[in-house]
């Protein structure tokens, strides 16, 4: 029977330490050496203080912000703990409600509720963590942010047009604004 349980235990020992051990190391070791920053969450610092990530959304709901999409986190938004859609469907009474009361947020924030509205600006993402919008939705919002910032919207619309992102290799995906580091730039922009 010891002759059994021998090599079972050393090949046990010698998996775990291949696998538990030496294989997470060589990868956090490469992993910090050839992407620092993405290994790291792809925080955003300001004054030395980490402010968030590029890679999760956060709340914006006053009108001198870019809004970005609705979260489908709960109960607090954009809490990446929590992710998930909301598997809501287009005819269901909830996304209907939810749809409703982002339109009236818009509308009570000052945004010119006459153009037809992105329909990222509405929805959630499949992630409920979506850090980024259209380059639409950022352009919807920015006689509304202008106002508000006392800015001229050219002078917005020129940030929104700095903080789009094109295409990943130019035909990856779709061009695309990251709400955190554009409502940084327009802070940036009102105390400078």
């Amino acid at each position: 029977m010891n002759n059994l349980f021998r090599p079972l235990i050393v090949i046990f020992v010698v998996l775990t330490a291949v696998t538990g051990l030496a294989y997470p190391a060589v990868m956090t070791a490469f992993g910090q050496a050839a992407f620092h920053e993405k290994a790291n969450g792809s925080l955003i610092e300001q004054n030395g203080k980490v402010v968030g990530s590029q890679l999760i959304g956060q709340q914006f709901d006053a009108p001198q912000y870019i809004w970005g999409r609705l979260s489908a986190t709960n109960p607090m938004p954009y809490n990446p703990q929590a992710s998930g859609g909301s598997n809501l469907g287009p005819n269901n009474p909830v996304l209907l409600d939810e749809i409703k009361g982002r339109l009236a947020a818009l509308k009570e924030a000052g945004t010119d509720m006459s153009k037809p509205v992105p329909v990222d600006l509405v929805t959630s993402s499949g992630s409920g963590l979506d850090p980024e919008i259209s380059p639409a939705a950022a352009a919807y919002q920015i006689e509304r942010v202008a106002q508000a910032r006392h800015l001229a919207p050219n002078d917005v619309q020129a940030l929104v047009e700095r903080y789009t992102t094109g295409r990943q290799f130019g035909v990856l995906g779709e061009p695309r604004v990251n709400v955190l580091k554009l409502n940084l730039a327009l802070d940036e922009m009102t105390r400078g």
